[in-house]
């Protein structure tokens, strides 16, 4: 936790960094992810230091979750919260402008044009290509007549829609990385990296620990194998209790029943997947905090990072690519029921749907053929 709060830091100072050497430029100032069109982009080092702040604040949440039993009671209630406020606020851009390259890159190969928007790029891309560059044309096959004429008007929604969306999440990131519910949580974390607030009351259902060794750099006051045993239990439990025979195969065709349907909700088969995505990354978190605490790692997270399975990692790519997946296609059955379009966008936008529906099963197909692979270490 202590070398995640670092890492938190030295984002922060990073980003105040690279958003004052942009403020002078026009359309300048800190962001939390690429410009909007016709803005300058931002510095690339502003975007990666947004996204190893989220990053070290969800780790820093994530730690706080597994292990909480061992920290201050009031003090890790409260922390918690801010930690997935900050982040969920700082992934909401990114999120949008990645939901739309991935729909109109999905349009372009479906229809096999290249008449709708070209998609915006996300991260370090954006500091490098300027916006409405468009993509390489493509002649449209003779078999997709019917999707190549939606499949403009069908780029154009998405595109209008996803960018106000990101929009207004740029500019809530911007009202977030200025308010004082931010600075609040930055100055807790700075704490944080000095001193981790530990239970005063000692172990639990051991006895009081020694004052001390609550505070001693490189130290490890209490045994964090059960609370990590516990992490890893829960997430077995998660992904027993999936379809994982219903995702033996790469395209499930009983998942597609739920289509378009007049429904907004999300699909009702996902929730569970997104479950144990969040489970196994808990999981994670709680080895690498095994692993620095059996090497003394304070500071550099390379080390920890090395112990990773390999199997944990194909499966979490995996899981993130259904949740990419899924929220593609509800995003594209979202402009479906747009009022009044015409037939021919709504029926590019339900193959739309489609085909990403199709690669929430592939992701299902390839978590379950990684998961029940025999654990490999990385040497």
């Amino acid at each position: 936790m202590r070398a995640q709060a670092t890492e938190f830091l030295r984002a922060l100072r990073r980003h105040r960094e690279s958003g004052a050497s942009g403020a002078g430029a026009p359309g300048g100032g800190t962001g939390a992810g690429a410009s909007a069109p016709g803005r300058a982009a931002p510095p690339a080092d502003d975007v990666d230091a947004v996204r190893a702040l989220r990053r070290a604040a969800r780790r820093i949440s994530g730690t706080l979750h597994t292990f909480q039993p061992l920290l201050d009671a009031s003090w890790a209630e409260e922390m918690r919260p801010e930690l997935a406020w900050l982040s969920g606020t700082l992934a909401l851009e990114h999120a949008y402008a990645s939901r739309l390259e991935r729909l109109l890159q999905a349009l372009h190969r479906l229809s096999g044009s290249a008449v709708f928007p070209a998609p915006r790029p996300v991260g370090r891309a954006a500091a490098t290509v300027p916006a409405g560059v468009p993509a390489p044309a493509r002649p449209a096959s003779p078999d997709r007549g019917s999707l190549t004429v939606g499949a403009a008007k069908a780029g154009a929604l998405l595109d209008r829609q996803l960018t106000l969306a990101r929009t207004r999440a740029h500019s809530t990131a911007l009202q977030a990385l200025g308010s004082s519910r931010f600075h609040a949580v930055a100055d807790k974390v700075a704490l944080l990296a000095s001193e981790v607030p530990l239970r005063a009351t000692g172990r639990p259902d051991r006895g009081p620990a020694p004052a001390a060794s609550a505070s001693g750099p490189g130290t490890a006051p209490f045994d964090l194998r059960p609370l990590a045993a516990a992490a890893e239990e829960r997430l077995t439990d998660a992904v027993t209790a999936l379809p994982l025979v219903a995702a033996g195969s790469p395209y499930n065709a009983q998942a597609l029943v739920h289509g378009l349907s007049p429904d907004p909700a999300p699909h009702p088969q996902d929730a569970p997947w997104h479950q144990v995505r969040l489970l196994l990354r808990l999981h994670r978190y709680a080895l690498e905090a095994l692993a620095g605490a059996d090497t003394g790692n304070t500071g550099d997270t390379g080390d920890t990072e090395a112990a990773v399975d390999v199997r944990l990692l194909a499966a979490g790519e995996a899981l993130d690519r259904h949740r990419d997946a899924s929220e593609a296609a509800a995003a594209a059955a979202q402009a479906a029921r747009t009022p009044r379009i015409a037939p021919a966008t709504a029926y590019a936008l339900g193959v739309l749907h489609a085909d990403q529906r199709h690669e929430v099963e592939a992701a299902r197909y390839a978590f379950q053929h990684s998961w029940r692979k025999e654990p490999i270490r990385l040497p």
